[in-house]
Protein backbone atom coordinates (compact mmCIF):
# COMPACT_ATOMS: atom_id res chain seq x y z
CA UNK A 1 0.00 0.00 0.00
CA UNK A 2 1.79 3.60 -0.82
CA UNK A 3 1.19 6.45 1.06
CA UNK A 4 -1.56 7.49 -0.90
CA UNK A 5 -3.56 5.00 0.21
CA UNK A 6 -2.40 4.95 3.59
CA UNK A 7 -3.54 8.72 3.71
CA UNK A 8 -7.08 7.87 2.35
CA UNK A 9 -7.30 4.44 4.68
CA UNK A 10 -6.43 7.25 7.38
CA UNK A 11 -9.11 9.61 6.29
CA UNK A 12 -11.76 7.11 5.92
CA UNK A 13 -11.24 5.63 9.43
CA UNK A 14 -11.67 9.05 11.53
CA UNK A 15 -13.83 10.52 9.11
CA UNK A 16 -12.09 13.67 8.17
CA UNK A 17 -9.58 15.18 5.95
CA UNK A 18 -6.39 14.25 8.62
CA UNK A 19 -3.26 16.88 6.78
CA UNK A 20 -5.93 19.56 6.71
CA UNK A 21 -7.31 18.84 10.50
CA UNK A 22 -3.74 18.64 12.30
CA UNK A 23 -2.86 22.28 9.95
CA UNK A 24 -6.23 23.75 11.42
CA UNK A 25 -6.13 22.32 14.92
CA UNK A 26 -2.02 23.72 14.75
CA UNK A 27 -2.85 27.13 13.80
CA UNK A 28 -5.49 27.40 16.38
CA UNK A 29 -3.71 26.02 19.25
CA UNK A 30 -1.04 28.91 18.35
CA UNK A 31 -3.65 31.57 18.03
CA UNK A 32 -5.09 30.75 21.89
CA UNK A 33 -1.56 30.13 23.20
CA UNK A 34 -1.08 33.83 21.62
CA UNK A 35 -4.13 34.94 23.13
CA UNK A 36 -3.15 33.78 26.65
CA UNK A 37 0.82 34.94 25.75
CA UNK A 38 -0.44 38.83 25.11
CA UNK A 39 -3.46 38.86 28.26
CA UNK A 40 -6.02 37.30 29.51
CA UNK A 41 -8.24 39.98 28.08
CA UNK A 42 -7.14 38.77 24.83
CA UNK A 43 -8.37 34.88 25.52
CA UNK A 44 -12.09 36.50 26.73
CA UNK A 45 -12.33 38.40 23.49
CA UNK A 46 -11.25 34.73 21.37
CA UNK A 47 -13.79 32.97 23.03
CA UNK A 48 -16.24 36.02 22.54
CA UNK A 49 -15.55 35.80 18.92
CA UNK A 50 -15.64 31.94 18.61
CA UNK A 51 -19.47 32.49 20.16
CA UNK A 52 -20.51 35.09 17.33
CA UNK A 53 -18.90 32.66 14.98
CA UNK A 54 -21.33 29.78 16.66
CA UNK A 55 -23.92 31.78 16.56
CA UNK A 56 -24.15 32.27 12.65
CA UNK A 57 -23.48 29.19 11.89
CA UNK A 58 -26.99 28.00 13.68
CA UNK A 59 -28.74 30.57 12.62
CA UNK A 60 -28.18 28.56 9.28
CA UNK A 61 -28.12 25.33 10.08
CA UNK A 62 -31.60 26.03 12.21
CA UNK A 63 -32.74 27.70 9.03
CA UNK A 64 -31.96 24.91 6.55
CA UNK A 65 -34.92 23.32 8.32
CA UNK A 66 -37.29 26.25 8.73
CA UNK A 67 -36.14 27.39 12.35
CA UNK A 68 -35.36 30.68 13.16
CA UNK A 69 -33.49 32.53 16.16
CA UNK A 70 -33.06 35.88 16.70
CA UNK A 71 -29.13 35.92 15.99
CA UNK A 72 -28.62 39.55 16.51
CA UNK A 73 -30.36 40.03 19.23
CA UNK A 74 -28.14 37.12 20.53
CA UNK A 75 -25.06 38.50 19.40
CA UNK A 76 -25.40 41.55 21.33
CA UNK A 77 -26.44 39.73 25.07
CA UNK A 78 -24.58 37.25 24.44
CA UNK A 79 -21.26 39.02 24.42
CA UNK A 80 -22.57 41.82 26.93
CA UNK A 81 -23.30 38.39 29.26
CA UNK A 82 -19.71 36.89 28.76
CA UNK A 83 -18.04 40.30 29.29
CA UNK A 84 -19.52 40.84 32.54
CA UNK A 85 -18.87 37.46 33.75
CA UNK A 86 -15.33 38.56 33.59
CA UNK A 87 -15.36 42.09 34.12
CA UNK A 88 -18.42 42.58 36.73
CA UNK A 89 -17.08 42.20 40.69
CA UNK A 90 -19.62 39.08 40.98
CA UNK A 91 -18.90 37.30 38.35
CA UNK A 92 -21.58 34.58 38.86
CA UNK A 93 -24.40 37.06 39.54
CA UNK A 94 -23.38 38.99 36.49
CA UNK A 95 -23.26 35.36 34.73
CA UNK A 96 -26.44 34.78 35.97
CA UNK A 97 -28.47 38.23 35.22
CA UNK A 98 -26.68 38.01 32.13
CA UNK A 99 -28.52 34.88 30.95
CA UNK A 100 -31.89 35.82 31.93
CA UNK A 101 -31.59 38.89 30.10
CA UNK A 102 -30.74 37.47 27.31
CA UNK A 103 -34.15 35.24 27.16
CA UNK A 104 -36.29 38.23 27.93
CA UNK A 105 -35.04 39.72 25.09
CA UNK A 106 -34.33 37.27 22.71
CA UNK A 107 -37.37 35.06 23.10
CA UNK A 108 -39.97 37.56 21.91
CA UNK A 109 -37.60 38.47 18.96
CA UNK A 110 -37.40 34.59 17.71
CA UNK A 111 -40.86 35.13 17.14
CA UNK A 112 -40.95 38.21 14.86
CA UNK A 113 -40.55 36.87 11.09
CA UNK A 114 -38.09 39.60 10.55
CA UNK A 115 -35.47 39.10 6.95
CA UNK A 116 -32.73 41.74 5.76
CA UNK A 117 -31.23 40.91 2.96
CA UNK A 118 -30.20 37.86 1.06
CA UNK A 119 -27.33 36.58 2.92
CA UNK A 120 -29.00 34.04 4.76
CA UNK A 121 -31.28 31.94 1.89
CA UNK A 122 -28.04 32.24 -0.03
CA UNK A 123 -26.15 30.71 2.71
CA UNK A 124 -29.01 28.04 3.65
CA UNK A 125 -29.24 27.48 -0.35
CA UNK A 126 -25.59 26.56 -0.58
CA UNK A 127 -26.04 24.58 2.83
CA UNK A 128 -28.66 22.57 0.93
CA UNK A 129 -27.32 22.24 -2.21
CA UNK A 130 -23.69 20.63 -0.47
CA UNK A 131 -25.79 18.19 1.74
CA UNK A 132 -25.63 14.49 1.22
CA UNK A 133 -28.86 13.19 0.27
CA UNK A 134 -28.29 10.16 2.37
CA UNK A 135 -27.90 12.35 5.60
CA UNK A 136 -30.89 14.48 4.42
CA UNK A 137 -33.18 11.65 4.39
CA UNK A 138 -32.50 10.96 8.32
CA UNK A 139 -33.74 14.56 9.24
CA UNK A 140 -36.41 14.62 11.37
CA UNK A 141 -38.02 17.35 9.04
CA UNK A 142 -39.18 17.85 5.69
CA UNK A 143 -37.21 17.16 3.07
CA UNK A 144 -38.42 19.24 0.19
CA UNK A 145 -36.03 21.48 -1.46
CA UNK A 146 -38.08 24.48 -0.08
CA UNK A 147 -37.77 24.53 4.02
CA UNK A 148 -40.69 24.50 6.14
CA UNK A 149 -41.77 27.54 8.19
CA UNK A 150 -41.64 26.33 11.87
CA UNK A 151 -44.19 27.79 14.60
CA UNK A 152 -43.49 30.66 16.37
CA UNK A 153 -43.67 28.39 19.77
CA UNK A 154 -41.12 25.92 18.01
CA UNK A 155 -38.73 29.14 17.58
CA UNK A 156 -38.91 30.08 20.78
CA UNK A 157 -37.90 26.63 21.69
CA UNK A 158 -34.62 26.68 19.68
CA UNK A 159 -33.93 30.05 20.63
CA UNK A 160 -33.89 28.90 24.23
CA UNK A 161 -31.55 25.76 23.25
CA UNK A 162 -29.02 27.72 21.72
CA UNK A 163 -29.09 29.87 24.93
CA UNK A 164 -28.17 26.96 26.98
CA UNK A 165 -25.74 25.51 25.00
CA UNK A 166 -23.75 28.37 23.80
CA UNK A 167 -24.27 31.22 26.08
CA UNK A 168 -24.60 29.77 29.05
CA UNK A 169 -21.64 26.72 28.61
CA UNK A 170 -19.38 29.78 26.56
CA UNK A 171 -19.52 31.58 30.14
CA UNK A 172 -18.36 28.75 32.11
CA UNK A 173 -15.10 28.64 29.98
CA UNK A 174 -14.58 32.43 31.32
CA UNK A 175 -15.58 31.67 34.72
CA UNK A 176 -12.64 29.67 35.96
CA UNK A 177 -10.70 33.17 34.91
CA UNK A 178 -12.09 34.68 37.71
CA UNK A 179 -10.61 32.30 40.79
CA UNK A 180 -8.26 30.76 41.91
CA UNK A 181 -5.07 32.73 41.04
CA UNK A 182 -3.85 30.97 38.16
CA UNK A 183 -6.35 32.14 34.98
CA UNK A 184 -3.74 30.72 32.20
CA UNK A 185 -4.04 27.30 33.79
CA UNK A 186 -7.46 27.08 33.97
CA UNK A 187 -8.05 28.39 30.55
CA UNK A 188 -6.16 25.66 28.98
CA UNK A 189 -7.40 23.36 30.81
CA UNK A 190 -10.96 24.12 30.08
CA UNK A 191 -9.68 24.48 26.52
CA UNK A 192 -6.61 21.92 26.28
CA UNK A 193 -8.39 19.07 28.64
CA UNK A 194 -11.52 18.37 25.58
CA UNK A 195 -9.19 18.98 23.02
CA UNK A 196 -6.65 16.22 23.77
CA UNK A 197 -9.75 13.86 24.76
CA UNK A 198 -10.88 14.49 21.46
CA UNK A 199 -7.25 13.71 20.36
CA UNK A 200 -7.07 10.73 22.05
CA UNK A 201 -10.37 9.22 21.23
CA UNK A 202 -9.47 9.82 17.36
CA UNK A 203 -6.25 8.07 17.45
CA UNK A 204 -7.60 5.16 19.37
CA UNK A 205 -10.80 4.54 17.82
CA UNK A 206 -9.18 4.78 14.46
CA UNK A 207 -6.53 2.42 15.67
CA UNK A 208 -8.11 -0.26 18.01
CA UNK A 209 -11.61 0.79 17.31
CA UNK A 210 -13.60 -2.41 17.25
CA UNK A 211 -16.83 -1.57 19.41
CA UNK A 212 -19.22 0.94 18.57
CA UNK A 213 -20.50 3.23 21.37
CA UNK A 214 -23.40 4.41 19.61
CA UNK A 215 -23.53 2.99 15.77
CA UNK A 216 -26.93 5.58 15.50
CA UNK A 217 -25.76 9.21 16.34
CA UNK A 218 -22.05 8.40 15.40
CA UNK A 219 -20.46 5.29 13.73
CA UNK A 220 -17.02 6.61 14.60
CA UNK A 221 -16.96 6.37 18.53
CA UNK A 222 -15.99 3.59 19.90
CA UNK A 223 -15.14 2.50 23.49
CA UNK A 224 -11.58 1.81 22.51
CA UNK A 225 -11.36 5.84 21.52
CA UNK A 226 -13.19 6.72 24.71
CA UNK A 227 -10.32 4.99 26.82
CA UNK A 228 -8.23 6.74 24.79
CA UNK A 229 -9.91 9.81 25.52
CA UNK A 230 -9.81 9.65 29.13
CA UNK A 231 -6.40 8.54 29.12
CA UNK A 232 -5.06 11.76 26.52
CA UNK A 233 -6.95 13.93 29.07
CA UNK A 234 -5.54 12.56 32.50
CA UNK A 235 -2.08 12.54 30.47
CA UNK A 236 -2.66 16.25 29.86
CA UNK A 237 -4.08 16.90 33.48
CA UNK A 238 -0.97 15.54 34.91
CA UNK A 239 0.91 17.51 32.78
CA UNK A 240 -0.65 21.21 33.60
CA UNK A 241 -0.39 20.61 37.38
CA UNK A 242 2.99 19.64 37.22
CA UNK A 243 4.11 22.96 35.77
CA UNK A 244 1.68 25.06 37.45
CA UNK A 245 1.14 24.00 41.39
CA UNK A 246 3.73 23.43 43.82
CA UNK A 247 4.44 20.28 45.98
CA UNK A 248 1.77 20.98 48.74
CA UNK A 249 -0.50 21.52 46.70
CA UNK A 250 0.11 17.88 44.66
CA UNK A 251 0.23 16.64 48.20
CA UNK A 252 -3.35 17.28 48.75
CA UNK A 253 -4.76 17.51 45.36
CA UNK A 254 -2.92 14.44 43.33
CA UNK A 255 -6.47 12.58 42.78
CA UNK A 256 -7.26 15.78 40.90
CA UNK A 257 -5.86 14.86 37.08
CA UNK A 258 -7.06 11.42 37.53
CA UNK A 259 -10.69 12.66 38.28
CA UNK A 260 -10.27 15.48 35.66
CA UNK A 261 -9.17 12.90 32.85
CA UNK A 262 -11.74 10.33 33.62
CA UNK A 263 -14.87 12.72 33.72
CA UNK A 264 -13.36 14.97 30.76
CA UNK A 265 -13.55 11.50 29.13
CA UNK A 266 -16.82 10.82 29.25
CA UNK A 267 -18.18 13.83 29.46
CA UNK A 268 -16.64 14.90 26.27
CA UNK A 269 -17.34 11.70 24.08
CA UNK A 270 -21.26 13.03 25.42
CA UNK A 271 -20.69 16.83 24.00
CA UNK A 272 -19.66 15.19 20.54
CA UNK A 273 -22.58 12.31 20.58
CA UNK A 274 -25.27 15.23 21.20
CA UNK A 275 -23.80 17.81 18.71
CA UNK A 276 -23.70 14.44 16.26
CA UNK A 277 -27.67 14.15 17.76
CA UNK A 278 -28.60 17.54 16.64
CA UNK A 279 -26.77 17.35 12.98
CA UNK A 280 -28.14 14.02 11.90
CA UNK A 281 -31.72 15.51 13.25
CA UNK A 282 -30.89 18.24 11.01
CA UNK A 283 -29.95 16.32 8.10
CA UNK A 284 -26.50 18.05 8.06
CA UNK A 285 -22.78 16.54 8.00
CA UNK A 286 -21.14 19.71 9.78
CA UNK A 287 -22.54 22.70 11.67
CA UNK A 288 -20.17 25.11 9.34
CA UNK A 289 -17.37 24.97 6.63
CA UNK A 290 -14.95 27.60 8.32
CA UNK A 291 -12.46 25.13 10.14
CA UNK A 292 -11.28 22.84 7.33
CA UNK A 293 -10.26 19.30 7.86
CA UNK A 294 -13.06 20.07 11.05
CA UNK A 295 -15.98 21.80 9.72
CA UNK A 296 -17.73 24.22 11.39
CA UNK A 297 -16.34 26.01 14.92
CA UNK A 298 -19.27 24.34 16.49
CA UNK A 299 -17.37 21.14 15.33
CA UNK A 300 -14.44 21.64 17.06
CA UNK A 301 -15.35 23.30 20.30
CA UNK A 302 -18.94 20.85 21.06
CA UNK A 303 -16.75 18.62 24.03
CA UNK A 304 -15.02 21.66 25.00
CA UNK A 305 -18.57 23.64 25.75
CA UNK A 306 -20.27 20.56 27.58
CA UNK A 307 -17.08 19.64 29.06
CA UNK A 308 -16.49 23.62 30.57
CA UNK A 309 -19.26 23.61 33.36
CA UNK A 310 -17.66 20.12 34.87
CA UNK A 311 -14.06 21.60 35.06
CA UNK A 312 -14.96 24.77 36.40
CA UNK A 313 -16.70 23.02 38.70
CA UNK A 314 -14.09 21.08 40.32
CA UNK A 315 -11.69 23.90 39.88
CA UNK A 316 -14.35 25.68 42.09
CA UNK A 317 -14.86 22.72 44.66
CA UNK A 318 -11.27 22.04 44.95
CA UNK A 319 -9.84 25.23 45.97
CA UNK A 320 -7.44 25.21 42.65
Amino acid sequence: MDQHDQLATINKRTGRNMPQAIATGALLVAIILACLAIRIDAFVMLIVLFMILGLWELRIDFATVGLHIPVAALWVCSSATMLATYYAPWHFAAMSIGVMATIVVALPCSTARLSFGTRVPMAVARKLSAADAAIRLESSFNHDDEPPRASRLANVGVTLLTILYLEVLACYLIFPLTFGGHPMAHAIMSVFLPALSDTGGLFFGAAFGRHKLSPRISPKKSYEGLAGSMLFAMAGAFAIFACTYDAPMWASRWWMPVVLGVTVGVVGTYGDLCASMIKRDLGIKDMGHLLKGHGGVLDRVDSILMCAPLIALLLYVSGL
